[in-house]
């Protein structure tokens, strides 16, 4: 099996670390610099009659702004282009107006300026400010009329215009495709938990028989659409007492529909419902009750049981509905989650540092098109900011250089880092509804990472595919977690606080629920970032929020078997070792170790704090040897050596199946709904053990600090007090009254549950 880990490269990056002043300001130092020739083509005037449309010719490069306009003589383009300063090959560069309406296109006029006479300019310098040129003829001389509206420049890639510049690369594609290589950066709004508690409801106007039908309750917030289970009343008066939750999006423009359904699941008629703006629902920031309300359900139609009947509608419907704003809501899973945060933005703490990434090429990339062509551009998460790179077109080492930014309010936080193959820039790709395809997946986990300094490495590409993994190619970046020195209390204080807030552990949400609305979670956010320009469309959302990741996968349980093993090995070792002690399989081991019972016997005092001391030392004997690099994929612990082409086929179905037969259908899903559960719980004891082994691995050097200290504290405290006094103090601890409990998880709890684990090294 290949070596899939990162290796460290050295850009030219300036490597200049940031003053704790200037610790929130946007800089330029993880990304190489580069060199742009920028033109802004604004407006024209004074132009003769004709269908006008620029050209912008710069050696071998040509853009073209082809926008129709139909006999103006004012025409409007506002179109900027960036031309790479080590790809020029001319100095002259030449804007020429063109007639649409004359064949060939004949030129109107043209406007010629020297590359080296370009000035230079360095934000935060304000923009350049377009001038008019009067139009020339072929032969150099000046119009009569005829004025073009014109910057000319030299600047940096952090110059303002670079995210909607047509660049050099992308000139050969059309400027209605442009707009879907642009670099781009998309804000999610706050995501709420709504609560709909689904009471019961009063003289309702059956439209059938009580005894050939049933009463349920159907709740619409948008596209999505939630039931109830049947009433066992089945009356004019049924009763749910039932908790239906959505995921809502501020600002709350939706309205929530509640309909009263009379029938089977299949076939069913509305006796009224009642429509209810969100931004009438109450907002719940604490453990308070919310009261529940009678809301008129509308008029149905006449009653099937007798029509002749004088309908006098009166129906009613009582619910409890609250937006929730003390739960944070979950998009992916707890383990890759970059965001911790309630809904609520009163109850955020402020944040504790800042989190730069620069994302810098990628070179080998696999060839993606016919014609050895891949149109790459990256994608990276971190909480509610996505951002997009630019898409490099036909090229497979293609150079981003750009730098982003990210405020961090906890250091558990992971940040994902994608490439995607841009399917979108063909007009019948797009028609066809072509999907953008990935390249390669990345997560790294800030708590990992020490403050302040520059990670420069390179990471494989590693994608699975129905025939078996494959390396497409590699990836660059820059990564630099920093935060000011006077944040360090408040950087390791989180390692005492609960991972998520109050409001998970005083009202918890069952698995069954958390899944279901981690999935409406990224519906939402698909349905959000595809109405973007450019889009994100939703194999993309999907892909970065790992939504398949709770599907069942032969090799995924194989691996979480695997990780399981590797956990109790130390055990089974020890167990091999006391087992060849007893035989006597070698007489000195024996001998020493019945030498050491005794002495533990006559002198059981130091047993404890030697205890204290044993993971103190090998804590101590593993900083020599702590990692230097972020962890990666884990090709072996990944079962991708000992993946069949049947488990292959199985990991990429669909859920449901889409096997034929109805009847294996059924049987296969059930399988895989039976093997999830059983691969989730195996996950988790995994998980556990792997944050217990992390406590010494310097995985996360500040929480194995913290650590080493609490085992140096308990050292010197187990030497002035006699043990039974511990052990009598611990007891009466463990056994005291409820009333003396909390409900929130207990110091350690909080500890170990941010420690890392190896499940975001499989893939």
């Amino acid at each position: 099996m290949a070596n899939f880990g990162p290796r460290e490269t050295s850009p030219n990056i300036s490597v200049g670390l940031p003053t704790e002043r200037d610790i929130l300001t946007r800089r330029y130092d993880l990304v190489e610099q580069m060199q742009f020739l920028y033109v802004r083509v604004v407006r024209a005037r004074d132009l003769p009659p004709c269908a006008p449309y620029v050209e912008v010719r710069l050696g071998n490069y040509k853009g073209t702004i082809d926008r129709f306009f139909q006999r103006t003589s004012f025409p409007v383009w506002n179109q900027v282009f960036a031309f790479e300063k080590d790809r020029i090959q001319d100095l002259n560069l030449e804007v020429v107006v063109r007639d649409r309406m004359v064949t060939p296109h004949a030129i109107v006029g043209r406007v010629r300026f020297l590359v080296p006479d370009a000035p230079k300019r360095v934000p935060p310098e304000s923009p350049l400010a377009p001038q008019w040129y009067k139009l020339e003829d072929q032969n150099g001389t000046l119009l009569v009329s005829g004025d073009v509206m014109l910057a000319v420049w030299m600047g940096t890639q952090a110059d303002e215009f670079f995210p909607q510049a047509w660049l050099s690369n992308s000139t050969s594609i059309s400027i209605d495709t442009v707009a879907y290589t642009y670099s781009k950066v998309y804000i999610l709004p706050t995501l709420w938990y709504l609560r709909v508690n689904v009471i019961q409801a009063q003289d309702l106007l059956l439209r059938f028989h009580p005894e050939s039908s049933d009463l349920f309750v159907q709740v619409d917030l948008g596209r999505l659409r939630l039931r109830t289970s049947f009433s066992k009343k089945k009356n004019p008066n049924p009763l749910w007492n039932e908790d239906l939750m959505f995921v809502a999006q501020e600002p709350f423009k939706e309205s929530l529909v509640i309909s009263v359904e009379q029938g089977t699941l299949a076939d069913h008629v509305s006796l009224g419902k009642c429509v209810i703006p969100l931004k009438n629902v109450d907002k719940r920031l604490d453990g308070g009750g919310v009261a529940s309300r009678w809301y008129n359900l509308d008029k149905p139609g006449p009653s099937v049981i007798d029509p002749s009947q004088e309908v006098v509608f009166a129906s009613k419907f009582n619910a409890r509905i609250s937006l929730d704003g003390a739960y944070h809501v979950l998009d992916e899973h707890t383990e890759y989650c970059s965001d911790f945060r309630a809904s609520a933005k009163k109850l955020w703490r402020p944040s504790i540092g800042v989190l730069e990434l620069g994302l810098l090429k990628a070179s080998g990339l696999e060839p993606m098109n016919m014609g050895a062509r891949t149109h790459a551009y990256c994608v990276a998460k971190y909480g509610p900011k996505w951002v997009r790179t630019r898409t490099i077109v036909d090229s497979l080492s293609p150079v981003w250089n750009e730098q982003y930014m990210w405020e961090v309010y906890d250091p558990y936080t992971v940040i994902t880092i994608a490439v995607f193959h841009n399917n979108q820039l063909d007009a019948e790709n797009r028609a066809r509804g072509a999907m953008d395809t990935l390249m390669g997946k990345i997560r790294i986990r800030l708590s990992m990472l020490e403050r302040s300094k520059i990670y420069t490495h390179s990471y494989p590409l590693i994608c699975l595919q129905p025939s078996g993994v494959k390396n497409m190619g590699e990836i660059h970046l820059a990564l630099r977690f920093s935060w000011p020195f006077w944040s360090f209390l408040n950087v390791h204080q989180f390692y005492i606080l609960p991972l998520f807030p109050r409001h998970h552990y005083i009202f918890p949400l069952s698995p069954t629920q958390i899944d279901n609305l981690r999935n409406q979670a990224a519906h939402v956010t698909s349905l959000r970032l595809s109405s973007a320009e450019p889009p994100l469309h939703r194999e993309v959302v999907f892909d970065m929020l790992d939504v398949r990741s709770a599907m069942w996968s032969m090799r995924k349980g194989q691996a979480t078997l695997r990780r399981i093993k590797n956990l109790m090995g130390g055990f089974v070792s020890l167990w091999k070792w006391l087992e060849d002690v007893r035989y006597w399989k070698n007489p000195l081991t024996t001998f020493l170790f019945y030498l050491l019972c005794i002495l533990v016997l006559l002198f059981p005092k130091p047993l404890l704090p030697l205890g204290i001391f044993y993971p103190f030392s090998l804590g101590l004997k593993c900083y020599f040897k702590r990692p230097k690099h972020p962890p990666y994929i884990d090709a072996e612990l990944s079962c991708l050596d000992a993946a069949s082409p049947d488990d292959l086929e199985e990991e990429f179905d669909m859920f449901p199946s889409q096997f034929e037969g109805e009847r294996l259908r059924r049987r296969y899903d059930r399988l895989r709904a039976v093997g999830g559960t059983a691969q989730r719980m195996a996950n988790e004891v995994a998980t556990m053990g792997e944050r217990l082994q992390s406590l010494r691995s310097w995985r996360d050097p500040r929480a194995t600090t913290l650590f080493l200290m609490f085992c140096c504290v308990s050292y010197i405290v187990t030497i002035i007090f006699p043990a039974r006094f511990i052990i009598f103090l611990w007891i009466t601890f463990y056994l005291r009254h409820p009333r003396f409990r909390s409900v929130l998880p207990s110091i350690p709890q909080n500890f170990l549950m941010r420690m890392p684990s190896k499940r975001t090294l499989i893939l």
